[in-house]
């Protein structure tokens, strides 16, 4: 399992685009958009990147305004401006990628109508499509770790 995965849903704003290696091998690259965590702040927009035979169906099957769930790694690369300072930017290596809807042309259901007074942090977004009719995962028959003491902290538990 890597350490750095990241998985994304988000709103193509930027069609993918195939192109080649001088060894033939296929780059896809693409614009995503999701929204911010606060709502004063801008959506955030992520190149996300795909290599070999996933990025031809990717430059196949999804257009410009597919809703997906993205999974990969993020990366940061590094590069100089004409402007003579440096420059870093988010990418994202796409491992798997999962539309919203049917087929490449996915489209979003209405979102839910929001709460009064509450705030909705996902409200470019509708939720995944509902799951609860399909069949219950099997119980785990792994035994579960015995519960730590109250008075040792749980490290592996940190909520971020």
């Amino acid at each position: 399992m890597s350490m750095n995965s990241c998985v994304l849903m988000a709103e193509i704003v930027k069609a993918p685009e195939l192109r080649y290696t001088p060894d033939n091998l296929a780059i896809a690259e693409m614009l995503v958009r999701f929204p911010a965590l606060r709502d004063d702040d801008p959506p955030c927009t992520v190149k996300a990147v795909c290599f070999g035979e996933r990025a031809t169906d990717i430059q196949q099957q999804y257009r410009l305004g597919d809703q997906v769930v993205l999974e990969g790694r993020l990366t940061m690369n590094t590069f100089e401006r004409p402007e003579g300072f440096k420059e870093k930017r988010a990418e994202l290596r796409i491992s798997r990628i999962h539309s919203l809807g049917g087929g490449g042309m996915a489209t979003m259901p209405p979102a839910p109508a929001p709460t009064p007074g509450v705030p909705d942090p996902g409200a470019d977004f509708a939720p995944l499509p509902d799951t609860a009719s399909a069949a219950p995962p099997e119980p785990s028959r792994a035994s579960t770790p015995a519960p730590l003491p109250d008075d040792k902290p749980d490290f592996d538990d940190i909520p971020f």
